[in-house]
């Protein structure tokens, strides 16, 4: 990873947590309970979009604007999201 990227170092303290506790604590230390929240659903907006349920119906179950189904839709499209098949 290049060291000029602004989350180059937020990537390299991530990677270093060695167990899900590390990272769980690692997490709840950067993120305020609201960012939590947000990285949940934006993860949850990503896992539904990718099994087809449409826009309108993401926002509805997840109690977001469509404003952020429509962001997390582009970043999906545009490959940012990755789903892992090995879990």
């Amino acid at each position: 990873m290049t060291t000029n990227q602004p989350l180059a170092s937020v990537v390299t303290y991530l990677m270093a947590q060695t167990t899900d506790e590390h990272m769980l604590g690692a997490l709840k230390g950067l993120l305020t309970p609201y960012e939590q929240q947000e990285l949940v659903n934006r993860l949850q907006i990503f896992e539904l979009l990718s099994q087809g349920v449409s826009q309108r119906q993401v926002a509805q179950q997840l109690g977001v604007g469509i404003a952020t189904v429509t962001r997390g839709s582009r970043a999906l499209q545009a490959g940012s999201y990755k789903i892992d098949s090995s879990q």
